[in-house]
């Protein structure tokens, strides 16, 4: 079955399988950003946006995003203009391996998008669905009040 969405902005009219995760598609169209971790939800790894909400690509399915917006941290920035967020992991040193690097900004991405003044309470809450085996989480929350700040600051797109 053909289906149409929005993949960082691009539009997208790939043929899917019954029952195929939208983790599988979006490794087929080449958006190495999203990792296959546990496959069943619980790691975070897979996280990406539709319509700006996080959802965990591994358990949801390719049709399921028909006629919506995905977001990888791809459609975020780039290594030539990254986006404040991932500007902020690097330089808070929350990026050590990096696999979780990727759900981790998307979820505190949509947090980010609603409350531009988490506490680190609330930034915890908002990434404890994502797993990091490096870090302590420390780094991370540290990154995201960071891209907070910057975003009350005007530094944000």
């Amino acid at each position: 079955m053909k289906i149409y969405f929005e993949l960082n902005g691009v539009p997208q009219y790939p043929e899917i399988e019954p029952g195929e995760s939208l983790l599988s598609l979006l490794r087929r169209l080449g958006m190495k950003s999203v990792k296959s971790g546990c496959e069943t939800g619980d790691c975070g790894a897979c996280t990406v946006l539709v319509d700006g909400r996080a959802v965990r690509s591994c358990i949801t399915f390719a049709a399921q995003v028909r006629g919506k917006k995905v977001t990888t941290v791809e459609g975020l920035g780039s290594v030539d203009d990254p986006h404040p967020l991932q500007e902020a992991f690097l330089e808070t040193g929350a990026v050590q391996c990096g696999f979780c690097t990727p759900g981790m900004i998307l979820v505190a991405y949509e947090l980010l998008s609603k409350n531009d003044n988490p506490t680190p309470e609330e930034v915890r809450e908002a990434i404890s669905g994502n797993l990091c085996r490096c870090t302590g989480y420390v780094k991370i929350v540290d990154a995201i009040l960071l891209a907070a700040k910057w975003k009350r600051e005007g530094r944000w797109r």
